[in-house]
């Protein structure tokens, strides 16, 4: 199974990180692939899309400012096969991509994928107030998959924050 591709550049608003690309995503070559993955209507209902994307359109968000990494590179069924191992290369791996592109805001998809990196056994949604690196903001959102036991309003209100915040940065009347 082939890994998915990063979409990364320098100065991203935002840097979207998951755990590791579903089965479905390995095959097709996109992010968040999987039609039971609710993230692309979570982004175009938080407002942080104009229009509702297609995973196959992964790579049009960097115009958008936004990318796409994950913590583990290797495609599996769920995250309760990634190994120990693996998530300690790839908190390597994610920070040195943090450092290197600094995106404005670093939004792990799941408080599993930011307590991987941050080696924190809790963390709250939304922005983190002690980030691991300084210089890029962190910030937690739920988990997109269709597994997900939280109300899918209570999901896009809380990528609504990240949306209103992205806005702002972009506001030259606020900085």
């Amino acid at each position: 199974m082939n890994e998915v591709s990063d979409h990364l550049d320098y100065g991203l608003s935002a840097l979207f990180i998951g755990f590791n690309p579903s089965l479905r995503s390995g095959e097709v070559g996109h992010h968040y692939a999987n039609p039971r993955n609710n993230f692309w209507r979570i982004l175009h209902q938080s407002g942080l899309t104009p229009r509702l994307y297609d995973a196959s359109e992964d790579g049009e968000l960097l115009k958008l400012g936004y990318g796409f990494t994950n913590i583990v590179a290797r495609p599996t069924r769920g995250a309760e096969d990634i190994t120990r191992a693996e998530y300690d290369e790839g908190r390597v791996v994610l920070k040195d991509k943090l450092e290197k592109y600094q995106p404005h805001i670093a939004c792990f998809v799941g408080k599993g994928v930011y307590t991987e990196f941050s080696r924190r056994p809790r963390a709250g949604w939304g922005f983190q107030p002690e980030p691991v690196l300084q210089e890029v903001r962190e910030f937690v959102a739920p988990s997109s998959s269709g597994l997900v036991r939280m109300k899918m309003d209570d999901i896009v209100s809380i990528y609504r924050q990240l949306s209103c915040s992205i806005r702002e940065d972009k506001d030259p009347r606020t900085g």
